[in-house]
């Protein structure tokens, strides 16, 4: 399957990745590493993370509080946001 981030999923990794690293110098590259974890485990079980908000399956990040929302399309696994789970959960991907 191919991997596709949105605009929004996008800018929500350089924020998060920017935030991190403006509270520790290498804390950035850690959330990376998680996301790219959590990213790897969905490409290996696609279908495992439950559909938890409308269409949208949900994966955990493992060490940081966020998550990754992505659909199952044809042949393409589509990362719709990385939601920081702190926040107003009225935020979650439409």
């Amino acid at each position: 399957m191919r991997l596709v981030y949105t605009d929004v999923a996008s800018e929500d990794i350089e924020m998060a990745f920017h935030w991190y690293e403006g509270q520790q110098k290498g804390l950035g590259s850690l959330f990376l590493d998680s996301l790219e974890q959590g990213i790897a485990s969905i490409i290996e079980f696609p279908e495992t993370p439950p559909v938890t908000h409308r269409q949208f399956h949900r994966k955990l990040i493992k060490k940081f509080p966020y998550s990754i929302f992505y659909t199952l399309e044809a042949d393409e696994i589509i990362v719709h946001a990385v939601f920081d789970n702190r926040q107003d959960p009225q935020k979650k991907p439409e």
